[in-house]
């Protein structure tokens, strides 16, 4: 029986799991970037052909990031992300069965359905469990995940293609999310569920989403989903995040192939020193995190302790523009460490400020999914711009590493200005 000693640690066990799914979810997605010289080779796929294959996944996962806003938050996080993860992880299974170019295609396609629900849902379980100045580390250890996946998929998925062959990889992997998915399934509650046996957490917890929730109860309007789209703030934050993703998706889809067909990496070295950007990232956020709440409990408002980690990091990682013109590798891989952990840096705090300008707990998802829907925009147009420079240039990645650099800036520029205040947008009628 759980004590209400136990029910204080709950919440990291929580956001725990989440951390666990986000791993999954970029290992999954990074199956098909390791694989992808194995995959071209027995396909026969120029690279045009190969990002189309990679963009197949954000197509799906983008237009159904609104979607899946709205489900979350009108079923609860426990039934969205268990049929979520279960869902990714078969079709992830799937893909190591295809042998065609319109089949993997299809398999993409749906495994970006599955995952679109997860960011959303993991910002909603964070919103739920933690009070609001811890949640910047919460979301920052839920968002570090993807850093782990990436980081721990390169010598993974290297390691099982030397054994199994790419085919394996993506089954073992689809079979491991399954397992996640019932273990979320029978582990996962609300805090509203421990009132009986932890009521003073519980209230403690209820009554600060309470303030949140009765100062918008004082105007009687109710914000439609649609209307969500006429707020600057919510505009500033699909392009500040399409920004940061499509410079941090280069590291998710195209980055094992410029290693190795551009730096002449092995599939051992890609496996060590190519996961060294990764897990820099990982401290990245971390930091991200903790830097937004240290300075929200020390007097500062959210709006200057999310934005000068928002700001800040974006500007930083532009760095990545110069990774393509110097001659060194392993200069070239400290740009990439500093790019990608100034990336997590920034990243930590998107997903904080989704609840924190959230009217109410019904709209943290739903704002969560239109903020991720522009995000992964950028996952269509890095894997498949990407493809067809490296088709124009005979295989140079000089621009779309420019690009990244200078959309860096820009989603800077756009956390700055056109994100308002950092507090619950004002119900209009």
């Amino acid at each position: 029986m759980m004590t209400a000693e136990k029910f204080k640690n709950m919440r990291w066990v929580i956001i725990g799991l989440c951390f666990l799914a986000n791993a999954i979810n970029f290992i999954d997605r990074a199956n098909l970037a390791i694989a992808a010289p194995h995959i071209r080779a027995e396909l026969a796929l120029d690279p045009t052909t190969m990002g189309v294959i990679m963009s197949a996944f954000f197509w799906t996962y983008s237009l159904c990031q609104m979607p899946a806003g709205w489900f979350i938050d009108k079923v609860g996080v426990r039934v969205s992300l268990a049929f979520a993860v279960a869902w990714w992880s078969i079709f992830t299974a799937v893909t190591g069965m295809v042998h065609t170019f319109g089949h993997m295609v299809g398999s993409r396609l749906l495994l970006g359905v599955g995952e679109s629900a997860a960011m959303p849902s993991f910002a909603k379980a964070a919103y739920n469990w933690f009070p609001h100045k811890e949640r910047g580390i919460a979301c920052s250890i839920f968002d570090s995940g993807s850093r782990v996946g990436s980081a721990l998929s390169l010598p993974l998925i290297a390691w099982i293609i030397s054994i199994l062959g790419w085919r394996g990889s993506f089954i073992i992997t689809g079979i491991i999310g399954l397992i996640w998915a019932l273990a979320w399934w029978f582990i996962y509650r609300d805090p509203e569920k421990y009132r009986d046996i932890a009521p003073e957490q519980v209230e403690a917890l209820l009554a600060e989403r309470g303030e949140q929730e009765a100062e918008s109860a004082k105007n009687q309007s109710k914000v439609s989903w649609a209307a969500l789209f006429r707020y600057r703030t919510v505009w500033g934050l699909m392009i500040g995040l399409f920004c940061l993703n499509f410079a941090i998706y280069f590291f998710i889809t195209w980055f094992p192939s410029y290693l190795m067909e551009t730096r002449g990496f092995s599939l051992k070295a890609l496996g060590t020193l190519g996961m060294l950007p990764a897990l820099l990232a990982i401290p990245g956020g971390w930091l991200g995190g903790f830097t937004s709440d240290w300075l929200l409990r020390h007097g500062h408002t959210a709006t200057f302790s999310r934005k000068v980690c928002l700001v800040g990091g974006m500007l930083l990682s532009s760095c990545i523009a110069l990774c393509a013109i110097v001659d060194n590798v392993y200069v070239c891989l400290a740009l990439f460490a500093l790019s990608y952990a100034s990336l997590s840096f920034a990243g930590s705090n998107t997903w904080v400020i989704v609840g924190e300008i959230a009217p109410t707990q019904k709209y943290v998802a739903s704002i969560g999914g239109i903020m991720n829907f522009a995000g992964n925009l950028a996952g269509i147009f890095i894997t498949t711009f990407t493809g067809v420079m490296l088709t124009i240039t005979q295989g140079s990645f000089l621009v779309p590493l420019a690009v990244a650099g200078i959309l860096c800036i820009l989603g800077a520029l756009s956390y700055l200005f056109l994100v308002g205040r950092v507090e619950p947008l004002p119900l209009k009628k």
